[in-house]
């Protein structure tokens, strides 16, 4: 696998992250920021953010990028990968990931935390079914539906009032006698006409068929079992739960301190035992979970971690790094139709590494809008390399060269005019615009780095696969499986890879009763919610053969 050596690396590209990589950058120092999935980690899924000092009434997806933005201006590189190991002790830190060996000085652990489950009866089996942990994911999935959220902290407030602008009511469950958010939060869901606030109140059941039909909630303090049946003219209803997050530090136990719930521990300059190795963010125990301390701990560990990184330098005798050209003056706001200057400036990096030529094969009504629209956006795409080009074709067009289910669509192709296995039902907009690049670069250019083992795996399957990852645009975990599934399929022309927005394809979404995404679909029958990585695709792949 391919080593490269980095000043520091940062793991996790969340708000503590991404700053960290802002005041490492501007301190000359050559960053790595890994990230197993899309970049914004938790504050990319909540929709509005209005407590964030400066920057009132902001999403938290416009947010992040933003961050994004600022961290690349200063220098600092990104990598999507999976990690597979670090070792966190000795003089230089290396990191394992599905993208090559990484090494580094220092390192930033930055990995933040996941959603926890609360363990009520029929929480896993009607997952991805009505239950549900981002409501910025799947909340237009109820439109004029009922949906209860569970949780009484700043999450599940903030959530439920978002959920109001597509659930007919909101119920709020929350299992104390008050709510644990910020006052001003907490009065804005009381006064909320479509919200109702149900104190010392658990769930403690769910159930259905293939959607939800009904739950049993029960009164901390009388015992009282109360029951909510779906009316029949709603057919579903939702349940979104927000108590709390595991913090994601499995990789590191036994390298650094834990404390009893996991969190990695630091002392007052964010260093945990071990030199050189620093933790920021909600991966670390803390009274107030909010993006201005997760900002605060990013800023303290890169400025810490520069540091140390400078004293180790001088002590091996290492030239400090000569400084850069702010990358800001490369850029411009200017908006160029679909593709900003800023973006086309993130894409030709990229698009200079392309060495094949790639067909952009298109279909879809002439006069439709979406149409258009996928047609302006890939035409301004193939002006930012010779290796691209479009080829659009009328819907139902048997010239054609791919068969497509639905329109707008578009696919992957060699110059030869091969077919890829790759294919985009929708318009690659928001998160999933990252996975058309990746997959790009996958087809057209060297790629990223992949495990050996994995590559065997992906050429041992001799039977037609057909998988399908239906996404939501404002998803930030549907990027890494769209990316992992179509790079299976690249690598075995038995294996194709659909990416279907089914905020677009609504035909699709009730055809397979989707209430949450990312969903994998695989032979149109095995399907799996959430996250998936390369190897947990290939295990449901393998299983179907």
């Amino acid at each position: 696998m391919e080593q490269q050596i980095y000043d520091l690396i940062i793991l996790g590209s969340g708000c503590a992250g991404l700053t960290a990589g802002i005041y490492a950058g501007r301190a000359q120092l050559r960053t790595l920021i890994l990230e197993n999935g899309a970049l914004g980690g938790q504050a990319a899924t909540t929709n509005e953010i209005g407590n964030y000092p400066g920057v009132p009434d902001a999403s938290g997806p416009e947010l992040m990028q933003r961050m994004l933005e600022q961290a690349r201006s200063f220098g600092a590189e990104f990598q999507s990968c999976t990690v597979h190991s670090v070792q966190l002790a000795g003089e230089r830190k290396r990191v394992e990931t599905s993208a090559g060996i990484f090494e580094a000085y220092a390192i930033i652990l930055a990995t933040g935390a996941t959603p926890r489950k609360l363990g009520f009866e029929g929480e896993a089996e009607f997952r991805g079914r009505g239950v549900g942990y981002c409501a910025t994911c799947d909340g237009f999935f109820f439109q004029d539906k009922d949906v209860f959220v569970i949780g009484g902290g700043n999450s599940a407030a903030e959530e439920a009032l978002y959920l109001t602008r597509f659930a007919k009511k909101v119920t709020v469950l929350v299992r104390k006698d008050a709510f644990r958010c910020e006052k001003a939060v907490a009065q804005k869901v009381l006064s909320h006409p479509k919200i109702e606030v149900k104190f010392n109140t658990e769930l403690i059941r769910a159930y259905g068929d293939e959607t939800l039909k009904g739950a049993e909630m029960r009164n901390n303090r009388t015992g009282e079992i109360t029951t909510y049946t779906v009316p029949e003219e709603d057919g579903m209803f939702g349940i979104f739960v927000f108590v709390g997050y595991q913090p994601a530090s499995e990789l590191f136990q036994g390298q650094v301190e834990l404390d009893g719930d996991g969190y990695i521990q630091t002392d007052d300059r964010l260093e945990t035992n071990l030199p050189g190795v620093y933790a920021a963010g909600d991966v670390r125990p803390k009274e107030l979970r909010q993006l201005v301390t997760a900002t605060a701990d990013g800023a303290i560990a890169a400025t810490q971690a520069g540091t140390y990184i400078l004293r180790k330098k001088e002590k091996l005798g290492i030239a400090p790094a000569q400084a850069r050209k702010d990358l800001r003056e490369e850029t411009s706001a200017a908006s160029q139709g679909v593709l900003t200057e800023a973006l086309r400036s993130q894409i030709r990096p990229v698009f200079r590494k392309l060495e094949r030529d790639v067909v952009l094969v298109m279909a879809g009504e002439p006069d439709d809008v979406k149409t258009q629209e996928l047609k302006d956006l890939l035409g301004q795409l193939c002006e930012e390399s010779p290796h691209l080009s479009l080829r659009a074709y009328p819907k139902h067009d048997r010239a054609c060269p791919v068969a497509f289910e639905r329109w707008p669509a578009f696919a992957l192709c060699g110059g030869d005019g091969q077919y890829s296995g790759v294919k985009f039902s929708g318009i690659p907009g928001g998160h999933e615009f990252n996975s058309l690049i990746f997959a790009i670069y996958h087809y057209g250019g060297p790629g990223q780095e992949m495990d050996a083992a994995l590559r065997a795996r992906i050429a041992s399957i001799q039977k037609p696969v057909q998988v399908q990852i239906a996404v939501s645009l404002s998803c930030h975990f549907c990027p890494e499986v769209v990316i992992a599934a179509q790079r299976i399929a690249m690598l075995n022309p038995q294996i194709e890879a659909e990416m279907v927005d089914v905020g677009l394809f609504h035909e699709f979404q009730r055809k397979y009763r989707l209430m949450s995404v990312p969903a994998l679909i695989v032979q149109g029958k095995s399907i799996h919610f959430g996250p998936q990585s390369m190897a947990q695709i290939l295990d449901v792949i393998e299983s179907a053969q």
